[in-house]
């Protein structure tokens, strides 16, 4: 036997005896970490970030709080450094980005988030996330990664903003938009395409609409809960109906948008007259609001009870009111937001405002 492969033999020999109970490799020695002497933990210690199993729901514009804690088990005699990662996955789909990291008392936070996020980090155990002034793009799904030297634990948590679907169309008419424009106009009614969830929540809570619209992913669908000749039949099943992925640029539908929950006020404007178009945005600009949206009438109806039988204006040019409590001489026997159109904008009417707290 070589003299190089006895000194080697020797070494390893000599280092068996200096660890004393190393039988299988269960421990972890990590000097950074620990009370700071060399303090050796087996890894029979279990690191368990919890979070809580049912989404968090918020509204735009508002505060809101990602529960996250983690704890060891068996529980550790002394604290560890730990690193704090949180992580988000929009609702629209998309790679995971970063949004805060913390090292004790120090963090970073990254993109859109900056300025509007921060950790909680008392009593130990701590790490849930504060949002502020929140965007109708933070709803998603959140990631609470903790990392020490013992290892990587992480948990999941879904935002959502509270809000309500509803259909839409241009002024030009029926199946006019291509998915971009659908997008746009959304947007324009301060909302966004509604996702095939929340399209299938909102018939679950009854919406009933014949035109097929744009979604999220790209699919055009409907919801149907009385099944009719018109809608696809009707031996046809209740459902949301599909037509599948359509062409984005060529194919014209309407769209389904979602508007979340806001801070603010929507009222009809009591005006001694009425009010043409222009008369009419200027009316809600001379009381110190805008005129509303699409989008925010629906909230309004939909969670602060906005109930109106007068017809007014909004932003878009449409004529529209809300009916909480159904009655004669109000439209329809049932609760929602009805429609006129859109009639010339020369035409006198109420209009509905909106005032940011």
């Amino acid at each position: 036997m070589s003299g190089l492969l006895l000194a080697v033999l020797w070494q390893l020999l000599y280092l068996c005896q200096a660890a004393p109970g190393y039988s299988n490799g269960f421990f972890y020695h990590d000097i950074t970490n620990g009370n700071g002497n060399g303090e050796i933990h087996f890894n029979g210690v279990k690191l368990i970030v919890e979070t809580t199993e049912s989404s968090i729901f918020a509204a735009q514009g508002g505060n809101v709080t990602l529960p996250c804690r983690y704890h060891y088990q068996p529980e550790l005699q002394s604290p560890r450094r730990t690193r704090v990662k949180w992580s988000w996955v929009p609702a629209l789909g998309g790679r995971e980005l970063d949004v805060l990291a913390a090292i004790g008392h120090r963090h970073r936070t990254f993109g859109a988030f900056q300025g509007r996020v921060r950790l909680l980090q008392d009593p130990p155990g701590e790490a849930s996330l504060v949002m502020g002034e929140l965007r109708t793009s933070d709803a998603g799904r959140y990631r609470c990664e903790v990392i020490d030297g013992l290892e990587d634990e992480s948990a999941v948590v879904d935002l959502e903003l509270r809000g309500v679907v509803f259909p839409y169309q241009p002024s030009r008419g029926r199946y006019r938009m291509n998915f971009s424009s659908a997008q746009k106009a959304c947007e324009e009614q301060g909302a966004m395409l509604a996702t095939f969830d929340q399209l299938f929540s909102a018939w679950e809570e009854g919406l009933d609409w014949c035109n097929a619209g744009w979604l999220a992913d790209g699919t055009v669908q409907y919801p149907i809960t009385a099944s009719r000749t018109p809608c696809g039949g009707q031996d046809l099943a209740p459902g949301v109906r599909s037509y599948g992925a359509r062409h984005r640029r060529l194919h014209l539908y309407d769209a389904f948008c979602f508007s979340p929950s806001l801070h603010g006020e929507v009222y009809f404007l009591q005006h001694p007259q009425k009010l043409n178009f222009t008369e009419a945005v200027q009316a809600c600009e001379e009381d110190g609001s805008e005129i509303a949206r699409v989008g925010q009438l629906y909230v309004a109806w939909r969670f602060l009870g906005l109930d109106h039988c007068d017809a007014g204006w909004l932003a878009d040019g449409s004529l529209r009111y809300p009916v909480s409590t159904p009655r004669p001489n109000c439209g329809l026997q049932r609760p929602g937001v009805r429609s006129l159109g859109f009639p010339t904008q020369h035409q006198k009417y109420g209009v509905y405002c909106f005032r940011a707290p």
